[in-house]
């Protein structure tokens, strides 16, 4: 017994040592990620950085010092998304609170499918859903609702909702026992909205889009109009979603016209707030979503966006309480016993289509503690004011042109950069041409060199432009400065 004691506490030890060790690589990262001296990437080309480590895997195991090393490898060519000048996507930015709560969350190692299993977790889940709720303007913070792997399967659960409410025998018969549906969503919309079609048996073709203007906002007309062509062909309207903060433009579709017909016309109103939803926390800025409480179904609001929490944090929040229940449970009598000791209310897995689920709350919940409601408001406030800095900076900047009039809705600020060499060119075609090669050549040497990241696409007749999105609360004045110079440097002899 004794040599065994010993042997346990030798085990012990050394996984100790071993944990803090990689505790320590994790810290040193964060301290690298914050630090502006460092780069925001370290690229490679796929085939070099395959070559560059061992990455495959081997019959036999490695030792801890090994697994050290491949830690350390692994992060030395991540991207560091929460460095300050790392504006590429949507999700950005590393809080402290939230990095804490997700280390807690893996230490627990549990599953959201009932409240035996993750009791603090569901009740973390109810509380937050409610709140959010409470501050769409839902009354009394009534309804549902469930967090996700991201917002495209939240407005996949969304159109898979709204079509069992018109249509509750498809559950049980299919897609043969019901008309052919119709969706409506703008041509700016997120791509989700397609993919959820056709992951549904609803088909792509059935997803009709809606014009936008030149801001990227629903033309309620359109909409209306589209609606009654649907009908005349024999679809039956079934789902519109529209979008508050579009991905490219950042534009909030005007949400209340667009639920005044979507009641006229008694379709089911979806609101895709993934980008834009957390504008609502927002004082400032909350009048954008005006209608959202209208929203007769439910809402997608991605916090792991403008509310900086960790991947993932998505919830779908819906307005009628049991919907989701009765869309979606199977009754599996080995997970959710109906003789249970416990109220099973709290047993939220049957109302999902997984049946493992990641304990994504409490990041968001732990967050929301160490902020509160106004600290989310500042840091959102923050990020609107550097992307109005930003839009300022370049509007009548030689060299800068903005992809439409006005000042950004959101964050994103979209825009061409021209070179010296491209400026006075006559032939509007050839320049239109070349144009649209310099924004990939800038981002390509942006990554090489490792010292900022932005995103660009084209849009429309639109050449490739560049779309900057300011989700990082570290950001600063400094780093949008710097952006602007980058871009001229690396640029200038396009």
């Amino acid at each position: 017994m004794r040599q065994y004691n010993i042997v346990a506490t030798y085990s012990l030890l050394i996984t100790m040592t071993f944990l803090q060790e990689v505790v320590d690589i994790l810290l040193a990262y964060i301290t690298e990620s914050f630090d502006r001296e460092t780069k925001v990437i370290d690229f490679h080309y796929p085939n070099e950085l395959l070559q560059r480590n061992n990455w495959e895997l081997q019959d036999e195991p490695e030792t801890l010092d090994d697994i050290l090393i491949s830690c350390r490898a692994t992060l030395k060519y991540a991207i560091k998304t929460a460095h300050p000048r790392y504006f590429n996507q949507l999700s950005t930015g590393l809080d402290m609170v939230g990095l804490a709560a997700d280390w807690l969350t893996s230490t627990a190692n549990t599953n959201m499918f009932t409240y035996e299993v993750a009791p603090v977790f569901v009740l973390l889940e109810y509380v937050t859903l409610k709140k959010m709720r409470e501050i769409i303007g839902w009354e009394d913070g009534r309804g549902d609702g469930i967090f996700s792997p991201g917002g495209a399967i939240s407005n996949m659960y969304a159109m898979l909702l709204a079509r069992f409410k018109m249509f509750p025998e498809v559950k049980e018969k299919g897609m043969s026992s019901v008309p052919r549906l119709a969706a409506f969503t703008s041509e700016h919309s997120h791509f989700s909205i397609k993919k959820g079609a056709a992951a549904l048996g609803i088909g792509t073709e059935s997803v009709i889009c809606i014009k936008a203007d030149e801001s990227g906002k629903m033309i309620p007309a359109d909409l209306e109009r589209k609606i009654l062509e649907a009908k005349q062909k024999g679809f039956v309207p079934f789902f519109v979603s529209a979008t508050a903060g579009t991905t490219v433009y950042g534009a909030f579709d005007p949400l209340i016209a667009i639920s005044d017909i979507c009641k006229k016309y008694q379709v089911w109103f979806h609101v895709d707030g993934a980008w834009g939803g957390s504008l609502i926390m927002s004082r400032m800025h909350k009048w954008k979503l005006d209608g959202v409480e209208r929203s007769v179904l439910k809402l997608t609001w991605n916090p792991h966006k403008m509310m900086a929490v960790p991947l993932q944090c998505s919830a779908l929040l819906v307005r009628e309480e049991g919907l989701m229940q009765n869309c979606n449970q199977m009754h599996a009598c080995y997970l959710f016993q109906q003789d249970k000791h416990y109220d099973l209310s709290y047993d939220t897995g049957d109302k999902a289509l997984q049946c493992g689920r990641h304990v994504d709350i409490f990041k968001l919940w732990l967050m929301w503690r160490a902020k509160g409601t106004i600290g989310f408001e500042a840091q959102i406030d923050k990020c609107l004011e550097l992307s109005e800095y930003l839009y300022n900076k370049i509007k009548d900047r030689e060299g800068y042109e903005m992809v439409f009039n006005g000042k950004p809705q959101h964050t994103n600020v979209c825009f061409w950069y021209l070179p010296p060499g491209m400026r006075y060119m006559e032939d509007k075609e050839e320049k239109k041409k070349r144009l649209h090669k310099v924004a990939p050549v800038i981002k390509a040497r942006m990554m090489e060199y490792g010292t900022t990241m932005v995103s660009y696409q084209p849009q429309g007749d639109k050449v490739n432009f560049f779309r900057m999105v300011i989700s990082n609360p570290a950001a600063t004045f400094e780093d949008i400065d710097f952006l602007i110079e980058e871009i001229e440097r690396l640029g200038q002899d396009l």
